[in-house]
């Protein structure tokens, strides 16, 4: 049986091997107190409320794209002041 959860490891060890110039993406995973999480297509971590609207805490910037040997296609919503507003797992969508 899969293992149902996805670790925030993965994440960190997948951005030192293909984006290792992004260590300030490893230190935000790092301190965030989201270890682990039920394997689900999108994981938010900043409110996407009102996106890329004045005042919205959601200020979209750029996407950082990780391949996994097994989850696949791993995408990172990259925000204006360098948070990751979220990570996208795209095998896991339903078209």
């Amino acid at each position: 049986m899969k293992n149902s959860y996805f670790e925030i490891e993965w994440i960190i060890d997948l951005i030192k091997e293909q984006e290792p110039n992004r260590t300030d993406l490893i230190e935000q995973l790092r301190a965030s107190e989201i270890r682990q999480w039920i394997r689900r297509p999108y994981l938010r971590l900043v409110s996407g409320e009102r996106p890329n609207q004045q005042g919205s805490e959601w200020q979209f910037l750029e996407n950082i794209v990780l391949e996994h040997a097994t989850e696949g296609t791993i995408v990172l919503d990259i925000l204006k002041d360098g948070r990751i507003g979220g990570v996208e797992f795209l095998r896991q969508i339903k078209y």
